[in-house]
Order: structure tokens, then C-alpha cells, then sequence
């Protein structure tokens, strides 16, 4: 994968994330901290911090119960641990921190 197949992957994963992180979490506070990072604050103080990181071409994600990292397989990004892919991951991890159940969809 080269350095711009990477960026429009990340983005578009970012923008995907950002939409549905609107429609699953309204109360969620988003916001985009300069290119390729993306904040989620939720009503109770909690936040999740989701950034491409272009050295190792993955997206990272920290959250109270760690870091995660995620590379695109040709089709889905997953966890570099687990195989997670990373909608469910982030559903998983901001029905915890939130409080409330969440399913992120694509």
C-alpha cells in the first residue's frame, strides 16, 4: 500500500467513523484536531481519541481501558492483536466509557 492509498483509506475510515459516531452517540461531543485525528468526548467526561498514524499505517485508537492499533487487510481494518475489526471495536469500547449501548455501522 503506498502513502496515498494509505491516507484515503484512513480518511475515509475517519469520516465513516465521524458520521457514526453522529447518529449512534448525538450527545457525544466530536471533535477533528488537525488532519487525521478525530476526539469523542461523552456526557459523562469519558473520551476516545482516533488518529492515523502514517509510519506504521494503521489507526489508532486510545480509550480508558488501553491503545489499540488497527491495519487495513485489503478489506476491513482490524486489530493488529485480535482481528477485531474496528467498528466493532470502537461499538465495544464506547458502550463501555458512554454508558450506553452503541453499535457503529459503516
Amino acid at each position: 500500500m503506498t502513502d496515498s492509498e494509505f491516507e484515503a483509506l484512513a480518511d475515509s475510515a475517519l469520516v465513516a467513523l465521524e458520521n457514526a459516531f453522529e447518529a449512534s452517540a448525538p450527545d457525544a461531543a466530536l471533535e477533528t484536531k488537525g488532519s487525521g485525528v478525530l476526539e469523542i468526548e461523552f456526557e459523562n467526561g469519558a473520551k476516545i481519541v482516533i488518529n492515523r498514524h502514517a509510519a506504521a499505517r494503521e489507526i489508532w485508537v486510545a480509550a480508558s481501558s488501553g491503545g489499540f492499533h488497527f491495519r487495513h487487510d485489503g478489506a476491513l481494518w482490524r486489530d493488529t492483536r485480535d482481528g477485531t475489526e474496528l467498528f466493532a471495536a470502537l461499538s465495544r469500547l464506547a458502550s463501555a466509557q458512554s454508558g450506553t449501548p452503541m453499535v457503529l455501522h459503516p
